[in-house]
């Protein structure tokens, strides 16, 4: 399995958005969920409409952890979201399988689909967990929080959590780069 990293130009965050608007409501509306709840693919695969209308937090359990996990839905993520379901019943899958129609799409199918926009963009790291990591990449970035990613997150340790969203490459990166040995 390859290591997905997170997608840390925000300009492609939003490039990224808009081909998928164009192309597809669902997948754009499964990347925004992405991207501003930090959950994994397996978890946002099985939302259905009643799970999110009318609601201002999400609460779940994790299927890998089995831990409870709760937060408010993100302002812009609710209008997203609002305009997305509005035509839909609450029995429906937010992000349902076109030939099943009780069914959501599968992991891989939102690998191919986040994997194929990615490649529009010349980024070829791309994966389910994605999502999660540019969650985490950009809300470190605009926090400088790492312990409360590392609550967010359930990790055990701090460096986890920085390894995890690609910060501590990015360190490594800038201190290669920036060394020298002239005078």
């Amino acid at each position: 399995m390859n290591t997905v990293e997170p997608i840390r130009d925000i300009e492609v965050v939003l490039d990224i958005a808009d081909y998928l608007k164009e192309r597809n409501r669902r997948d754009y509306v499964m990347f925004m969920f992405g991207i501003y709840s930090g959950l994994r693919i397996c978890d946002i695969l099985q939302f259905r409409v009643r799970d999110v209308r009318d609601k201002d937090h999400i609460s779940r359990r994790e299927k890998k952890t089995q831990k409870e996990k709760r937060f408010p839905i993100n302002r812009e993520l609710k209008k997203i979201l609002n305009e997305y379901i509005a035509d839909k019943k609450d029995y429906e899958f937010l992000f349902k399988n076109p030939h099943e129609p009780n069914k959501a799409i599968t992991r891989q199918q939102a690998y191919n689909i986040l994997s194929a926009a990615g490649k529009q963009f010349g980024l070829d790291s791309i994966g389910t967990h994605t999502l999660r990591k540019t969650f985490g990449y950009h809300l470190y970035k605009q926090t400088n929080d790492a312990a409360l990613l590392m609550d967010i997150f359930n990790h055990s340790d701090i460096h986890i959590t920085l390894r995890y969203i690609g910060v501590n490459q990015d360190c490594k990166d800038k201190a290669y780069n920036n060394l020298s040995f002239k005078r």
